[in-house]
């Protein structure tokens, strides 16, 4: 993936609308046109007794190698009361990971990338290049004719709130330059999307929103799970476990690939040797938990951004000081659909709408799983964590990865020290790629979900709203329209797996939701636990369970 910043006009027009602001009468100063009408009054300090720092004196030290790049643009931030950050990121194009990356963040806006073989060489470098922009801005500007500016003092940081008008050219735009490893993944989800729907033409409207789990090993790259989908159900809560909640593509395709894991629990667990060695798992002597083999990743595609926080809009500022800050916040809580639609938890809405079944977001879910695992409560007795190692978005409308990159690492940021043993925050390889998927559906078809898993002889349609496979559905398991992807389903699975690796605590479980929370499973709820606390105290907001009544249904 390549990174790439806003081109040097860009960023010198923002940092130019930047110092007519900063300086313009923003920090209780009298207001001044250009740095050359800046003067010096009865002394060389401000009214807070601080000397005042000349523009030309500071970067002639720079130029000269007396101050550090670092220090530099630090000094300068504070002249001109800017806000500053060296924010950690990814390395550019086709360079190693062993690389460090930073870029300087002024007042939102991202500059050039910096590396280097430690933090403290990338971090320089990352301000040498801000600098390297920022200088012809203040030469055009005239603060290098004798003009002194004054450190702004106690007033907080202005910050600058784009008009609807103006174009965001100061956030970060991500090249879509696939590497060949996401060509892989590509190619990979390319084939196997196409030729499912080939079997099944009248379902190509389905695939608006597509979401595909892919396995990485010595043996090549393999799709997995698919699933399509927008929708959650508009049906009351059963006790029967029969009803699919959500439907949206991500969660379609991770319940797809719980079915796959399944398929794989039964290799390892078969007392065949030759299918074992087909299992992608491994066993720990001491522990006795599985874990994916050493060569296996899991890499996840999604054709569109997922619903919730990493939909944020690109202009807003994680500021805490912004006038914007309750946007902000609202847009990065945590989130609920309703029947498709999105709300905020803080919205009032969603107390409005109690008898609704209510689902967290795509986006909090991936957060969740980030932390938790894609292998959820049952399989958790079995298995450590299953993390994915990249989320690849080939949504066309996207330019940038900062909502997912806020939502899915740094909303966690901290939790980890918190979290039971083998839970952590597993921070994927996030990259805008391509779109292979085709555009467009069928209105008729919008509500509809494909779900589809390695080893499926068919597809599986189902009814988003009614949370029921439809009747020309070319896999139904029974008259019921029951979803293999539903709990009774997975319940189903689980009980077959506990009764082949000869578990027979795991057998006795009276319900779905005992099965969830008995002994071998209690790390996860811990941690689950934990997370979701974690969120709360942080401001995000309180995650919002289903009716435990869903889960009180045995087989």
């Amino acid at each position: 993936m390549s990174r790439s910043g806003p081109n040097p006009v860009s960023r010198a027009s923002s940092f130019a609308h930047i110092l007519k602001k900063n300086v313009g009468g923003q920090t209780g100063h009298k207001k001044v046109t250009s740095f050359a009408n800046v003067t010096s009054e009865d002394s060389g300090r401000d009214q807070w007794g601080r000397p005042k720092v000349g523009i030309d004196e500071l970067m002639q030290r720079y130029k000269s190698g007396q101050t550090h790049s670092v220090s530099a643009l630090h000094q300068l931030s504070q002249v001109l009361g800017f806000q500053l950050d060296l924010k950690e990121t990814v390395t550019t194009g086709n360079v190693t990971t062993l690389y460090f990356a930073y870029c300087a963040v002024i007042d939102g806006v991202e500059y050039k990338t910096g590396m280097g073989v430690n933090k403290k060489e990338a971090k320089a470098k990352a301000a040498q290049l801000a600098l390297q922009d920022l200088i012809p801005v203040l030469e055009n500007q005239g603060a290098f004719h004798g003009g002194v500016v004054r450190i702004p003092g106690p007033p907080p940081l202005p910050v600058r709130e784009p008009s609807s008008s103006e174009p965001h050219s100061g956030i970060l735009v991500h090249e879509r330059k696939n590497n060949p490893l996401e060509e892989q993944i590509l190619n990979a989800v390319k084939e196997s999307f196409t030729k499912l729907l080939s079997m099944c033409p009248e379902l190509s409207g389905c695939g608006n929103t597509v979401a595909a789990f892919v396995t990485q090993s010595s043996s090549g790259h393999e799709v997995v799970a698919i699933g399509t989908g927008s929708y959650n159900t508009k049906e009351s809560i059963t006790p029967n476990g029969r009803i699919l909640h959500d439907s949206h593509a991500v969660v379609t395709a991770r319940r797809s690939l719980l079915r796959y894991l399944y398929r794989h629990l039964l290799l390892f667990f078969s007392k065949n040797n030759h299918l074992q060695e087909k299992s992608i798992f491994q066993q720990d002597e001491k522990t006795k938990l599985l874990s994916l083999k050493s060569d296996v990743k899991l890499h996840l595609y999604m054709n569109q951004l997922p619903k919730g926080a990493a939909q944020i809009p690109t202009h807003l500022r994680l500021n805490p000081l912004s006038m914007s800050a309750w946007e902000v916040n609202n847009q990065i809580s945590l989130h609920v659909t309703i029947e498709g639609k999105v709300f905020s938890v803080f919205s009032s809405t969603v107390e409005q709408i109690a008898s609704k079944v209510v689902s967290m977001s795509t986006t909090d879910k991936i957060t969740q799983w980030q932390v938790l695992g894609f292998q959820g409560a049952l399989l958790s007795h079995f298995m450590e964590p299953v993390y994915v190692s990249s989320i690849l978005i080939g949504d066309e409308s996207c330019s940038n990865t900062r909502g997912m990159e806020i939502a899915v690492n740094q909303r966690v940021d901290g939790v980890t020290t918190k979290l039971p043993m083998y839970y952590c925050v597993h921070r994927p390889h996030i990259s805008l790629v391509t779109n292979i998927t085709p555009a467009g559906v069928a209105s008729a078809q919008r509500t509809l979900s494909i779900n589809w898993s390695q080893g499926d002889v068919s597809l599986e349609v189902v009814n988003g709203l009614e949370g029921k496979t439809v009747e020309e559905s070319p896999f139904k398991s029974g008259p019921a329209l029951a979803s293999r992807l539903c709990k009774a389903a997975m319940l189903s699975r689980f009980n077959l797996v506990a009764k082949e690796a000869q578990r027979e605590d795991l057998m006795c479980a009276a319900s779905y939701r005992e099965a969830k929370v008995q002994m071998m499973a209690k790390p996860y709820q811990e941690a689950k636990s934990v997370f979701k606390s974690y969120l709360a105290l942080k401001g995000f907001g309180s995650w919002v369970e289903k009716p435990s009544v869903s889960e009180h249904f045995s087989m």
